[in-house]
């Protein structure tokens, strides 16, 4: 997990490190839509202004937010789940493992990534409903890894459930859930996310990109994905 030293564009944060996954999940193919969100949570917390529709990924969504998302998604689907299993954000090791779909180059889709690949290095111009250069656009836009999954590279940043530490945590199952890392300037911890968004530049996009960002913060280019897994 991480990126090599050579790995152009690369950050100090970034490991590499041995991880071990012990146990099966699934991901969403997607990104959560504003559909879905209308569904489980009701009404966005404000005005979509970086693309609108059913079919578009929701963003002003606080990772606190996108937690309750997946404990009502639980809550709402226990009668067809086996008994043990939860809806809920994926861990930095779980997404990462789903991006890279068994490779090892800095994009799922080799050494480079391209407009034709992925959502990104589109400023942000207050775009109108519709989905012109500075917006997000519908989730399955872009073609997918080999495993079969959109967006993993731009589009939209995603919440992941660790804290944010200064480097990456190897081991078994890793899980920083409940371990804070240092505390930012006003008092606050971060939570991580992953994946790039339509603004960035493509490194930011890198399958071992990562970045800090407070859970109760929203931004027009920050969204999230499940993952269903045994508790």
């Amino acid at each position: 997990m991480g990126s090599p030293t050579g790995e152009s564009g690369r950050r100090s944060d970034e490991g590499p490190v041995d991880v071990t996954l012990t146990r099966g999940f699934w991901i969403g193919q997607y990104e959560v839509t504003q559909a879905q969100w209308r569904r489980v949570m009701g009404s966005i917390s404000r005005e979509f202004d970086a693309g609108h529709g059913d079919h578009l990924p929701v963003y002003w969504v606080s990772f606190v937010e996108a937690e309750e998302f997946c404990r009502r998604l639980t809550e709402a689907a226990a009668p067809e789940l086996p008994s043990g299993w939860e809806f809920r954000l994926p861990t930095e090791a779980q997404w990462e493992y789903a991006c890279r779909a068994g490779t090892t180059s800095a994009f799922a889709f080799g050494d480079s990534l391209t407009k034709a690949e992925a959502n990104f290095g589109r400023p942000f111009r207050g775009a109108p409903p519709g989905f012109p250069d500075g917006s997000a656009t519908p989730v399955g836009t872009y073609p997918p890894n080999a495993w079969g999954i959109h967006d993993l590279h731009g589009n939209q940043w995603e919440w992941c459930r660790d804290y944010f530490h200064g480097s990456i945590l190897g081991g078994v199952d890793p899980d920083r859930r409940d371990q804070p890392g240092s505390p930012n300037r006003d008092g606050s911890y971060s939570r991580v996310r992953r994946g790039g968004a339509w603004p960035e530049e493509a490194r930011f996009c890198r399958s071992a990109a990562r970045l800090p960002f407070e859970p109760e913060r929203r931004s027009n280019h920050i969204g999230f994905r499940v993952v269903l897994v045994q508790r």
